[in-house]
């Protein structure tokens, strides 16, 4: 089954400071990862700080891919998920270094020799994750959820993965808001001084 297409509607203000409709079409972003063919990234916008800037610039989701959202900014996007397959659970971990650069930091990959999923990251942020259409798993360090259609996951920095279990492509939408570590949670992760302070 195929997934729609997005269509992105922004608006903004002309001189006298009257909304207006400043684009209404596709994304100007859609990247499938080479790595794990299949997933495709849908960019739908992001904020570079907070408060966020209110303005008429230029589209923010041009240039390259970045998974976490900017520092004390946001990130809206998509994300089509393919149902894995026994090749990439078996062999999976070799790719991720590859999959992860490709979402612009490969240093987000937590996967290790025991890791129950070969997708395993964190990133410090508060993350909502939203079914849109599909089955998806959420995996965690200790245990897993089996999500549908409108279920929401509040992903608190911690360490997950997202496991397709069923026949065909998840959907998700992501909101993604830039974080900083309790400083206890910060040390029990082991993190680097400059982690626990950002």
């Amino acid at each position: 089954m195929s997934l729609p297409p997005i269509r992105r509607v922004v608006t903004g203000h002309d001189s006298r400071g009257r909304a207006l409709v400043t684009s209404d079409g596709p994304l100007q972003t859609v990247v499938e990862i080479q790595a794990i063919p299949g997933t495709i990234f849908h960019e739908v916008w992001s904020t570079a700080g907070s408060p966020a800037h209110v303005d008429n610039g230029p589209d923010p989701t041009a240039g390259p891919l970045m998974l976490p959202p900017p520092k004390q900014g946001t990130r809206l996007r998509f994300v089509d998920i393919p149902p894995d397959t026994q090749e990439f659970l078996t062999d999976g971990a070799s790719r991720m270094h590859a999959a992860f650069s490709e979402t612009g930091n490969a240093n987000v990959s937590t996967v290790q020799g025991d890791s129950p999923h070969p997708l395993m990251h964190r990133t410090e942020s508060i993350d909502y994750g939203v079914v849109i259409d599909g089955e998806m798993t959420l995996i965690l360090d200790d245990g897993e959820v089996a999500l549908a259609p409108g279920s929401i996951v509040i992903q608190r920095g911690t360490n997950h993965a997202w496991a397709n279990r069923s026949n065909r492509v998840c959907r998700m939408l992501f909101v993604l808001v830039g974080g900083t570590y309790d400083s206890a949670i910060a040390a029990a992760l082991n993190l680097p001084v400059e982690a626990q302070t950002r």
